[in-house]
């Protein structure tokens, strides 16, 4: 089997899903492949926004609403991914929900590989409703691989 070329991760900033962005980035330094670091986010409205500003000043709210977080969370992907060897890494922040962002990123980027974390898998609503793990593993049309991080 040949090495894999290019490797989509997801991240939401959280823990869990850091540790899926440092296994992804260790893949990617093993085999050389470009390591694409996805966050999807939803934009606030403009009630959040009001309501940030209101509650955390106009000179701070920006860092909890709009892309500001993505963009803090994939710059902390991005520099973890460095340290776990990865040497070409591309950014990506998308407004969508994150199934939809990742297996069009899948696609679009022609990835053989998509790195995601389990969180969500073991819970009830997981089961019942479908969690970002299985609900990829299920239309990515690559190999998928679940990283345990809970």
């Amino acid at each position: 089997m040949a090495a894999y070329q290019t490797i989509v991760v997801g991240t939401d900033g959280s823990d869990s899903s850091y540790r899926a962005v440092d296994r992804a980035a260790a893949v990617a330094a093993d085999s050389g492949a470009t390591l694409v670091i996805a966050c999807a986010y939803q934009p606030a409205s403009r009630r959040d926004v009001e309501h940030a500003q209101d509650e955390l000043g106009s000179d701070v709210a920006y860092q909890v609403v709009g892309s500001a977080p993505a963009e803090d969370t994939v710059r902390t992907a991005s520099e973890r991914a460095t340290k776990a060897g990865a040497t070409k890494i591309d950014t990506v922040i998308v407004d969508g929900e994150p199934v939809p962002t990742l297996t069009h990123l899948v696609r679009e980027r022609q990835a053989d590989l998509l790195v995601v974390g389990n969180r969500g898998l073991n819970t009830l609503a997981g089961r019942i409703l479908g969690s970002v793990p299985s609900e990829v593993a299920r239309k990515s049309g690559v190999d998928v691989l679940i990283v345990h991080t809970t």
